[in-house]
């Protein structure tokens, strides 16, 4: 975003209700967890399957689904490299938001690049960001190609595709590494939740 576009004349407003007072009244704390992943790893029906589990135990929590954002915050991004950092800053800022208002965000965004993820973890403090790694082979996830989106790319339908035209730069340091392509979907939300339960985030 350049100089001009940025907004000028404007001061941060605190408001009379905060983080504490909502995670209080909520039962929990507030947290983003990151799920990040190729196409096809199983981030979208992990996250899901994890909010199910935390909204049966009484948590506050919202999905941000990398196709569903892009149908209206994200919608005027395309898939260049440039547009994938906006992506991605967009929703990191929106997560941020989420982490305020006492809620537990579940991200499931392809990711592809490290400094965007971190660049994220940024923005909240120590402990607010909980990186996923959802991890798949290509083959596996290739294999599974539910939307169909590697055969068009591999057919040259779909330019810049992660894990086959464009880069996908695995996690070094995530909280969670999840094997989703060969763990059940059920041990692989256990693996969160646990992880959830350690740092006081899930009670159940």
């Amino acid at each position: 975003m350049s100089e001009r576009q940025k907004s000028s004349n404007v001061v941060w407003h605190h408001a009379a209700i905060d983080r504490a007072m909502r995670e209080k009244q909520n039962g929990h704390k507030s947290a983003v967890l990151w799920f990040t992943g190729l196409s096809g790893s199983g981030k979208s029906t992990l996250a899901h399957a994890v909010e199910e589990r935390l909204y049966a135990a009484g948590s506050r929590t919202y999905v941000l689904d990398g196709d569903n954002i892009r149908h209206g915050l994200c919608g005027d991004l395309g898939f260049s490299d440039t547009d994938r950092v906006e992506n991605i800053r967009r929703i990191g800022e929106v997560s941020k938001l989420f982490v305020e208002g006492g809620t537990i965000a579940l991200t499931a965004f392809i990711s592809p690049f490290r400094a965007d993820r971190d660049r994220v973890r940024g923005l909240l403090a120590a402990g607010d960001f909980i990186e996923i790694y959802c991890k798949a082979s290509l083959d596996v996830c290739e294999g599974r190609d539910v939307k169909g989106l590697y055969k068009k790319a591999r057919a040259g339908e779909i330019k810049a595709f992660t894990g086959i035209s464009s880069p996908y730069e695995e996690p070094l340091n995530a909280e969670l590494v999840v094997d989703t392509g060969s763990q059940s979907l059920d041990e692989s939300a256990e693996l969160v939740m646990k992880l959830l339960r350690e740092r006081g985030i899930a009670s159940k």
